[in-house]
This record gives structure tokens, sequence and C-alpha cells, in this order.
């Protein structure tokens, strides 16, 4: 064994020194206090341990737990720090009845079906709470487009406190309109849109009133072909008034059909008439109809048949053709609008009505209707008034077979004035 294989005291003495330096060097390196990430939380550890105002709505009470539990000014002031986003609703103050102004904007005249139903509600609700004529201003024959804006802002100008529009085209204008104006109250016809503040809509339930028609075309046709103007497609005011017209028709008719042709158009009397004209050349023996004048019933009349009319009773316009007509009673919607402003009560609720609250009904049958038909229409009435069944009552099949409603079921306003009737035909129903 050679010297350099043997170990030296001092070497040794070093070496042990050196592996106790690393030992403690090792130590102080490893302990939890020196270890940055175990003892500095990133800001998610502190939101946990500490809560942020957004953790503190969840850990802490929330506003319906604090009515309860009381928390401390701080965690109160937290959850309130930000403002809401959504707009005040505004407080409308009594009008007193010498100061009220009540305007109109109407798609036709005063003389069109349509337009002169709305035209005549508001007359009924001027005579009834003893307005003047100076008080109820009309803007007639508006189209829907900017014109109604500016007709709007008229009225506005005027010094309206209400302004109605009676036609689905002018919602989105009467929206835009009343978000700059939130002291006036802008009430819409068919739409759908409500702001929560100024701006509501009303119609009602006039597919009962079209069933009960339905009765009468379907008891007096003798070819089992009934015509039907019709104004939009895909429209859902539309094809639910021809659903439910189509169903009264089978209820006493199972092997007639409604032929329907769309104009794109609410008012056009040149075209309304044309179109029905067109219906009587393919062998169609009643005219009905979703459109504003009584053109498509003179065309009835001048062919010698017969028609169903709509807003208004049309048989003064077609004496030897009318039958009836559902018919629209405006009196009472515009009557407790009103009423409800000058009271300080109004509020932006929406009006959905029927046969029920004597919102629409049928006009009276005229001498053309076939015999029987009031019996069956007062037993359908009944069903209706007694609350136990309705017009879309299951089970229902579409114009291709296929089961859209199961048996027992009743489709709600909200699929009758949007969805599932916007593009829904039903069967015995057929688009020409």
């Amino acid at each position: 064994m050679s010297n350099n294989s043997k170990r030296n005291p001092k070497t040794i003495a070093l070496v042990v020194l050196l592996v106790i330096a690393a030992i403690i060097a090792i130590y102080f390196l490893t302990r939890p206090g020196d270890e940055q990430p175990a003892v500095t939380p990133t800001p998610e550890v502190v939101a946990t341990e500490a809560p942020t105002p957004e953790a503190t709505a969840t850990e802490a009470p929330t506003p319906e737990a604090a009515a309860t539990e009381t928390p401390a000014p701080e965690a109160t002031a937290e959850l309130t720090a930000e403002p809401s986003q959504e707009p005040e609703p505004v407080s409308f103050k009594p009008v007193k009845p010498e100061d009220l102004k009540v305007g109109m904007v109407l798609i036709g005249s005063q003389d069109d079906g349509f337009s002169g139903a709305h035209y005549a509600g508001l007359e009924g609700m001027k005579a009834e709470l003893g307005l003047e004529d100076s008080q109820v201003l009309y803007k007639f024959n508006v189209p829907e487009t900017a014109e109604c804006d500016a007709a709007l802002r008229e009225l506005v100008d005027a010094g309206c406190q209400i302004i109605f529009g009676n036609s689905w085209g002018f919602m989105n204008y009467m929206e835009e309109v009343a978000g700059e104006y939130p002291e006036v109250v802008f009430s819409h016809c068919s739409g759908y849109k409500n702001n929560g503040v100024n701006f509501n809509n009303y119609f009602g339930r006039i597919y009962q009133a079209r069933y009960l028609s339905g009765i009468a075309a379907g008891l007096k046709t003798s070819s089992n072909l009934i015509g039907y103007v019709a104004a939009w497609a895909d429209n859902a005011e539309v094809n639910g008034g021809i659903n439910a017209f189509a169903l009264g028709v089978q209820s006493v008719n199972p092997d007639a059909v409604v032929y329907v042709k769309y104009i794109s158009s609410w008012f056009d009397p040149t075209l309304e008439k044309q179109t029905a004209v067109a219906l009587l050349d393919l062998g169609c023996d009643v005219i009905a109809q979703h459109v504003d004048t009584d053109m498509p019933q003179v065309a009835a009349q001048e062919a010698g048949k017969f028609g169903v009319g709509y807003n208004t009773d049309m048989t003064p316009a077609a004496p030897d053709a009318h039958l009836t007509a559902p018919i629209w009673h405006w009196a009472s919607v515009y009557t407790a609008q009103v009423k409800d402003l000058m009271e300080g009560t109004w509020q932006p609720v929406n009006y959905f009505l029927g046969l029920q609250e004597g919102m629409v009904d049928i006009s009276p049958l005229s001498k053309n209707v076939a015999e029987g038909t009031a019996e069956k229409i007062g037993e359908a009435r009944a069903r209706i008034l007694s609350g136990e069944w309705d017009v879309f009552t299951g089970p229902l099949y579409d114009n291709q077979g296929v089961q859209v409603l199961a048996e027992g079921e009743t489709l709600q306003d909200a699929d009758i004035t949007g969805g599932l009737m916007t593009s829904l035909l039903l069967k015995g129903v057929e688009v020409k």
C-alpha cells in the first residue's frame, strides 16, 4: 500500500466540515419560509382567504340574506358599490283631463277595416272619458317606414302624453322613439316588445273569433274549397289566424280545405281584390281574409260567392256575400290605458285579452249563413267561455301530417303569438 492511499487526518476533518456546511445550507435553502411560492400566495389564493367583493357576494350574505342576517356596513358597501345598469322606471304623474293629449299612428284610414276599427275604438275612448276632439290626434295612412318615426315625433312635439301605433311594422320605430322620450307612453298593437318603462304592447285572442267564423264558412261552402287572402307569410299573427279559422272549418266540415295566398302587405286594396279573384278562379266559393280592406268581400259578391271579413262587419260592402267577421273591440284597451295614465297608475304591462273579456268577437251573422250556423257557433262559444277548452287544443297535425301537439295539450299564448305559430300551417291548409 502506498503512502497516497492513507487518509490524512487534516484532510478528513476538512471533508467533515464541508459536509456539515452543505447540510446547514440545504436546511436554510429549503425552509418553508424561504420557498416563495409556498408562503406568498397568488391573488387567487388571497381571494379565497381574504374575500374580494365578488367572493364576498358568494360567501357573505347575498342581498336577500342580508335582510335577515344584517351584514356589517362594510359588506353592504361592497355589495352596492356598482351602480345598476338598468334604467330607472319612470314615474308617471296623474294628468288632468283638460291637459291630456292622445296620439295615434295608423297604417290606413278611418274608413279601412283594420284602421277603421282602431279609429272607432279611440273615438269610443274619447267619448267614455269625456275628451274633446282636439285632445285626440291622428296620423292616418302612415307606412311601416321612417315615416312612422317622423309621425311619432310630430305627436310628441304636439304634446301627446300617450301615443298608440296600430301596425306590426311600427314596433321598432316606437321602441326607438320611446327610448328618447321616457316621459311619454308608447303603446304598440300586435307586436311583442316591452322596455319595462314607457313602451308596452297590446293585442288579443283574435284566433278565438276566427275559429267561430270558420264554422260559418265550413257550413256554407259547397265546393269544400275556401280561399284565404293573407297578409304575410312567416308571421305568427297571420298564420295563427289561418290555423284557427281552418280548425273552425274542419270542426263542422272535415272535408273542406283552406287555400291560402299571401300578398306581403297588410294594406293593398287592389292586390287584395286581385288575390281574392285568383282564389275564386281556383274553385273557392267562400273567401276569408287577413288584410285590412273589404275588397276580398267585394270580389266574392261580384262572383256570386260568399265571404268572411275581418275587423268590422263588412256586410254593407257585400250584402249578398258576407257571412260574418272576426271583430275587435279596441275601445276597452284604449280606455283602460288612457284612464290609468290620467290617474297616474299606468304601468308597462302587456294587454292580451280574448272572448271572455269582450276584446274579440264576431259580427252579427248575416242572412247569408247556412241553416244551423248560429247553433254550432253558440256551442263553440260556450266551450271557449267555460275556460276548459281553447282553439289550439291537441291533438293537432301540420299540413304534412306531422303531429305538433299531443292530445289534451293546449298551446300557450307565447306559442300562439310567436314561436311555433310563426311558420306552422295545420292540416287542411294549402298555400297556393
